[in-house]
Parts: structure tokens; C-alpha cells; sequence
């Protein structure tokens, strides 16, 4: 009896489509997987993730944490944190003089804008958009005041006028101001001094406005005193008579002659008939 081998390629035949089959079990599990995996979108905190399908922006912004999305979506994630960009402009006053300040603005990003911001602007909205309109600002802002101003009490002024051109502006593009702070304002040298000597002879001429005002009154505190004792030896003096001096010249007369000191008493004494005692 012959074999022609049909049973042994039975049994290749067979294990080939398990393999295959297995294979195929394989694929699509780690499809599967993938597919899950592609479905999770992680937000770190301080951030929003945007996305986007396809490169098209959905308009879809999702918060911090994990989320299920569709697996054909992208997530972008940008940061809401405030964030500080520090800028050192030359920039004219009002007189054409140039003046260097440094400044610091202080913003972030508003979550629900984040989409349209992205779209519209891109993730480097503080390079394309910031810093120019702090720069516009700062020096349209300066070029209205002047250079003493600026160095001495008008800078909160100025920082304000920034803040406020600035919400105005960003505010349109979904990004919130927070502050403005001029850090430092350097003007030309001379200017500094003769600022600086102006500001030295206002300080001097108050001193000098406070010492002649405390003379004043100590003047007249002495005037007062005066008044005073004057008017207390008027007074005084009113209660003070003929009568009364002889009494007490009586009285000390008295006193003096019963001293168990040696005296000499002369009697009749024409002024005021009062004895005149002499002393040893």
C-alpha cells in the first residue's frame, strides 16, 4: 500500500492557518491598544489642551487631567500660568529726549480663547503678539510725558496708562493683563543731575521754611510768657500798699528784736516811724 503524502500536507495546510489566524488575533489586539492609547489626552496642570483633527482646530479646549477623545485628534497643549516678559526700550519723552526703562508685563493666557488663539495667532502668540504691543505701548505711553515726570512721581501714572492700553489691546486677542511694572527708568546724565540738584534746593528750602516756622512760634511762645509775667506783676503790684509795707516792716521788726543776737535799735526813724535795728 503507497503513500502519496495528502495527509501530511493536511496537517501543514492546518498549522499554517493557526499561525496565520494567531497572527491576526495578535494585530488586532495591538490595534486595539493603540487605539485606546491614541484615545487618552493628558493635560498637565497649569495648562489647556486644544485640538485639533487633521491640522483643522475643532475649537474644542479641554482642562487639566487625563480625557477620552477621539484617536484621530491631537491634543495642543498651552500653558494659562502667568508668564512675565521683561523688555529694556530707549524710548522718547515728550521734550525728544531718550530715555532707557525697563519693564515688566505680567499675563496669561484665558483658557476659553485658547482654541482661537492658536488657531489664529499660533502657540508663539508671545513672540508674534506680546511683545510688539508692549513695545508700541511703552513708547506711544512715555511720549506723552516728560523726562521729569517719568524720573520722579508720575510713574505709577505711566505703568497704568501701559496697563491700560495694553487689556485694551491683548484683551481682544483672549489674553489677560495682570500688571505693569517699570523696574527702572534711566535718563541722559545731565539730566539726572540737574534733576537730582532741583530736587536737593526744593529739600533745602523747606528745611529752611521749617526752621524760620519753629522760630516763629518759639518767638512767640517768649512773647506769651512775657505777656504773662507782666500781667502777673501788675496785678501784684495792685495788691501792694503803704499800709501793708508797714506791717510787714512791723512784723520783721518783731521777729528780728527777739534775736538773742546782739543789735542796736534806733527809735524814730522819720520815713515810716519804724525802729531801725544795726547789727553788731
Amino acid at each position: 500500500m503507497q503513500d502519496y503524502g495528502f495527509g501530511k500536507s493536511k496537517v501543514i495546510e492546518v498549522g499554517g492557518r493557526s499561525v496565520l489566524k494567531g497572527i491576526g488575533i495578535i494585530a488586532a489586539a495591538l490595534f486595539v491598544v493603540i487605539m485606546l492609547w491614541s484615545s487618552i489626552a493628558f493635560v498637565p496642570s497649569g495648562h489647556v489642551g486644544v485640538l485639533t483633527l487633521f491640522g483643522r482646530v475643532t475649537g474644542e479646549a479641554i482642562p487639566e487631567g487625563m480625557h477620552f477623545v477621539n484617536p484621530f485628534k491631537k491634543n495642543n497643549t498651552m500653558s494659562v500660568r502667568t508668564q512675565e516678559i521683561k523688555e529694556t526700550a530707549s524710548v522718547p519723552s515728550n521734550e525728544g529726549l531718550i530715555i532707557t526703562m525697563d519693564t515688566s508685563l505680567l499675563f496669561h493666557l484665558n483658557a476659553a480663547n485658547a482654541a482661537d488663539v492658536y488657531q489664529k495667532v499660533g502657540p508663539r502668540y508671545m513672540d508674534v503678539v506680546v511683545e510688539p504691543n508692549l513695545r508700541a505701548a511703552v513708547r506711544e505711553v512715555t511720549a506723552s510725558h516728560s523726562a521729569n515726570a517719568l524720573y520722579s512721581g508720575e510713574r505709577e501714572k505711566v505703568a497704568a496708562q501701559i496697563n491700560q492700553q495694553l487689556t485694551r489691546e491683548l484683551g481682544k486677542r483672549g489674553i489677560v493683563v495682570e500688571n505693569v511694572l517699570l523696574r527702572d527708568i534711566q535718563l541722559p546724565m545731565a539730566l539726572k543731575q540737574s534733576i537730582e540738584t532741583k530736587q536737593q534746593a526744593e529739600q533745602e528750602s523747606l528745611a529752611m521754611s521749617f526752621r524760620l516756622q519753629k522760630e516763629k512760634q518759639e518767638a512767640e511762645r517768649k512773647r506769651i510768657e512775657a505777656a504773662g509775667i507782666r500781667d502777673f506783676q501788675q496785678i501784684v503790684a495792685q495788691g501792694i500798699s503803704p499800709a501793708l509795707l508797714e506791717w510787714k516792716g512791723i512784723e520783721a521788726t518783731e521777729t528780728l528784736s527777739k534775736s538773742p543776737n546782739t543789735k542796736v535799735v534806733v527809735i524814730g526813724n522819720p520815713k515810716n516811724g519804724l525802729p531801725l535795728i544795726l547789727g553788731q
